[in-house]
């Protein structure tokens, strides 16, 4: 008998094409009711909550309750990054849906990737954080620098609060529409979370895509690069 972990079990689930779109909407970071997962997937809510039942025996997703309802989101980051891995293989492969429209272009530039930054601002994001030596790469890890953390506070960002965390500050993420990297983990939400505060970019209901005012381009530009 083979020993390891069973990707198998896990590429069945992924590989349904109903519980693929339960995945993707939940890609957007945002808690969804059974009902609204169903619309995303295109079947009824029965066969909706079935899929969800396995999905969450397999620690894929989460059910909160709140009063009557129950809200679903991503198991966890590393769920976030398998899915973002596989839209990256997909895409290279040539593997794309065939319907596409005015969203593609903003989704491609800038889009929430579970709970951080992706498209074409995040790739910028990562590269001018590693210029300015606020983080560095370490073989395949990125590490969170001394000077970062100061950058970072001086940024708005509570570091000292990311550092109690268990989430570890600085993960790398594959960006599914440019194969380059960007940043996840604790420090990537939470440059999200300050831009938004800042008020530079707001998320476009109902869409993974995060659209920047003026004056944010101009401040993001400034800061980071592009």
């Amino acid at each position: 008998m083979k020993e390891g972990p069973d990707i198998s079990r896990i590429a069945a689930l992924i590989g349904d094409p109903a519980r693929a779109n339960i995945l993707t909407a939940l890609m957007s970071g945002k808690a969804l009711t059974a009902t609204e997962l169903a619309s995303e997937a295109g079947v009824t809510v029965q066969t909706a909550s079935t899929h969800l039942a396995k999905l969450e025996a397999a620690e894929m997703i989460v059910c909160r309750k709140s009063g009557r309802h129950k809200y679903f989101t991503l198991g966890g980051d590393d769920v976030g990054h398998a899915l973002e891995a596989l839209m990256g293989l997909a895409a290279g492969a040539g593997h794309l849906r065939m319907r596409t429209g005015p969203k593609d272009d903003a989704l491609r530039e800038a889009r929430v990737c579970y709970n951080h930054l992706a498209g074409a601002k995040g790739i910028a994001l990562y590269q001018g954080l590693l210029g300015q030596g606020v983080v560095v790469e370490n073989g395949d890890d990125v590490v969170l620098t001394d000077q970062g953390a100061t950058w970072l506070r001086e940024f708005g960002v509570d570091v000292d609060g990311l550092m109690r965390s268990k989430t570890p500050l600085c993960r790398t993420c594959l960006d599914w529409s440019a194969r380059q990297t960007h940043l996840a983990g604790s420090v990537g939400r939470a440059l999200l979370v300050r831009m938004q505060d800042l008020g530079w970019a707001k998320r476009v209901e109902g869409t993974r895509v995060v659209q920047f005012t003026a004056r944010g381009e101009a401040a993001f530009t400034e800061v980071f690069g592009r």
